[in-house]
């Protein structure tokens, strides 16, 4: 992004920072387009028309590459040892992939801590909703440290 600058290099600007290439909170518009299943076109095209903003796919791309590896760092990260109670349960919900619209089954594990907080232990994403999954779930919970529950509830 081009910003002015004076004879004397003191002009300080307002909205867009020296040396910033994007406006703040640029990033979040593009993960919250992503997120609602816009494609990575039709982001472009509504940055344009909201901002008269040029955006390419790869700058997109970026972007939204770059939350991954926050999301795999959550995904992996170490959980409490004991959790009095575990809530489990599957929701499918249509998403789009690619040009066509499935069905998914989104798995979720939710613990309550030993203070009585509430706290996401992880969220997986499946074909479809199925006993066995739940095995490799459980699985997955020990391996990040995991080691007693005592009550469990899932529903079905």
């Amino acid at each position: 992004m081009e910003v002015p600058r004076d004879r004397n290099g003191s002009f300080e600007p307002q909205i867009i920072q020296k040396g910033q290439t994007r406006f703040t909170g640029f990033d979040d518009k593009i993960i919250s387009m992503y997120s609602r299943g816009m494609t990575t076109r039709e982001i472009s095209q509504h940055l344009q028309e909201i901002y008269q903003v040029e955006v390419s796919a790869d700058l997109i791309s970026q972007v939204t590459d770059s939350v991954m590896t926050t999301v795999i760092e959550w995904q992996n990260r170490p959980l409490d040892k004991v959790y009095p109670t575990l809530i489990m349960d599957a929701l499918v919900v249509k998403v789009r992939d690619g040009n066509h619209v499935q069905n998914k089954a989104f798995y979720l594990a939710v613990g309550i801590n030993l203070q009585g907080t509430k706290e996401i232990l992880g969220i997986w994403v499946e074909r479809t909703e199925g006993a066995k999954f739940w095995l490799q779930i459980l699985t997955d919970l020990k391996n990040r440290g995991v080691e007693d529950i005592l009550s469990l509830v899932l529903t079905v």
